[in-house]
Order: C-alpha cells, then structure tokens, then sequence
C-alpha cells in the first residue's frame, strides 16, 4: 500500500484522485462479482476500499471498521486454539 501511495504522491491532484477512484472503485465491483462467481471477493474489496481510502473518508471509516472486525475474529480463533490445546 505503501508503494502505491508513493506513486500517487508524485502526480498532480486531478490525476491522482482521477486513478484513485478509478482503481479503487474497479477493484471494488470485481469483489463484488466475485462474491457470486469464484474468485477472492473479500480480498478485492479490502483492497479497493483501501485504495478508496486514500482519498474518501467513508472509505477510510469503513476500511478501518472491518479491520477492527478482523482483529477480533483473529483474536477470537486465537482464544479458542488456546483451549483447545489444554487437554
């Protein structure tokens, strides 16, 4: 992510925000279609979201909510591999 921002940050605002929507909305219609057809939906929509989130507030608020999601699924699975390696 940190590449691309790189990138992003050496054009001229109106290009930049142009490829951001651009990319970032792409990105989140094909995870879109993919939640129905094979394929890493969840992945491309965290990942257009993120892109999205360069630019949009909406965006950054959603990305950093399922992100917090995320965190407490991971945590969760880790607590319940935890009891059940206490025979």
């Amino acid at each position: 992510m940190e590449k691309i921002k790189a990138i992003l940050a050496k054009l001229p605002h109106p290009v930049r925000w142009v490829l951001t929507m651009v990319l970032g909305f792409l990105l989140l219609i094909l995870g879109l279609i993919m939640m129905v057809t094979p394929g890493p939906g969840l992945l491309f929509i965290f990942f257009g979201l993120s892109i999205l989130a360069l630019e949009i507030e909406w965006a950054r608020e959603l990305n950093k909510q399922g992100l917090q999601g995320l965190e407490r699924l991971v945590a969760k699975i880790k607590s319940i591999f935890r009891k059940g390696k206490s025979f």
